[in-house]
C-alpha cells in the first residue's frame, strides 16, 4: 500500500478546502493575525534570529507567524498543493521562509542542515507509521543543545472514540471529510497509525533527545471535534462520564 500517495491526495484537496475556510481565515492571517496558540510560543520561547524547521507545516500558517517573529524558517509538507500556498503566503507577506514539498522521513534522510528549533503540532503524529524513524529526523536537524517541541491531540479522544490506543502492525484506513465547517461530501481516504505517548517520548529519548517538559490539558484551542464545549478564555473541553478529559498534550526536549 502506497501510503503516501493516498495521504498526500488527500491533503491536497483538503489545501483547497482549508484555504477556503474560517477555521483557518486566512484573511485574517494576512492582515497580520498570529495564528500560534499560547501553549506553543511559551515553549518555543523567544525564536528572534534563530534557524527553526517545522513538520507537517501544511500551508505554512504557523511557520509564517514564526517567521513573523523573527525566525528564520523551514517548513516541510508532503502536500504539493500545501507548500506552493505557503510559498505564496511567504512571497505575499515578504517573510523569510523557505518550504520543501517531501515526505518528512525521506526529507530527513537527505537534510544536511542543522536547527536551533524543530517544532510540530496539532494532528501530526497518527499519518507517520514509525515513531522512531520520527524522532531520528528531529535528533538530526537539531544542533547539540537545540529545542524540540510538540504539542498534539491527546490520544484519548481517539480512544474514546473506538480507536486503538497503542500502536498495532496495521494502518487504519476509512473515508472522512475534514475538520473545518466546510467540508461537507468532502470525504477522502486516509491512511492512519495510533501511538501511545509513551511510545512518543520513548522515540524521542532512543534518539538522543532529553525530554525537558510534558504538559496534559483539557483545553483545545480549536473547536474541531464533537462535543466540545467553550470556556470564555480557556478554549474547548470535553466531559466523559462528567469528568474533564485531556484534549491535548505538549513535549518540550533537548538534544544532548
Amino acid at each position: 500500500m502506497d501510503y503516501l500517495s493516498i495521504n498526500k491526495a488527500t491533503w491536497d484537496k483538503r489545501t483547497d478546502i482549508h484555504l477556503e475556510s474560517s477555521f483557518y481565515d486566512v484573511q485574517s492571517f494576512i492582515n497580520g493575525k498570529c495564528s500560534l496558540n499560547p501553549i506553543e510560543k511559551e515553549l518555543l520561547g523567544s525564536v528572534e534570529s534563530l534557524d527553526l524547521l517545522h513538520l507537517q507545516c501544511h500551508f505554512g500558517q504557523d511557520t509564517l507567524s514564526l517567521a513573523r517573529l523573527g525566525a528564520k524558517t523551514t517548513g516541510v509538507d508532503l502536500s504539493s498543493k500545501a507548500v506552493a500556498a505557503a510559498n505564496h503566503l511567504s512571497s505575499k507577506l515578504s517573510l523569510d521562509a523557505n518550504f520543501i514539498c517531501d515526505d518528512i522521513v525521506q526529507f530527513g534522510e537527505k537534510n544536511d542542515k542543522q536547527f536551533d528549533i524543530v517544532y510540530t503540532s496539532y494532528g501530526v503524529l497518527c499519518w507517520l507509521p514509525d515513531l522512531s524513524q520520527w524522532a531520528k529526523t528531529i535528533s538530526n536537524a537539531l544542533k547539540s543543545g537545540g529545542k524540540f517541541v510538540l504539542v498534539e491531540f491527546h490520544p484519548i479522544n481517539d480512544l474514546l472514540q473506538g480507536y486503538d490506543y497503542f500502536e498495532k502492525s496495521s494502518a487504519d484506513i476509512e473515508k472522512e471529510g475534514t475538520y473545518t465547517e466546510n467540508c461537507d461530501g468532502k470525504e477522502s481516504t486516509i491512511v492512519t497509525w495510533s501511538h501511545s505517548i509513551a511510545d512518543v517520548m520513548q522515540a524521542l529519548i532512543n534518539a538522543g533527545l532529553e525530554i525537558k517538559q510534558y504538559i496534559e490539558s483539557p483545553y483545545s484551542p480549536y473547536d474541531c471535534e464533537q462535543d466540545l464545549q467553550h470556556v470564555t478564555g480557556e478554549g474547548f473541553v470535553k466531559h466523559h462520564k462528567g469528568k474533564l478529559i485531556p484534549q491535548i498534550y505538549a513535549i518540550q526536549a533537548i538534544k544532548k
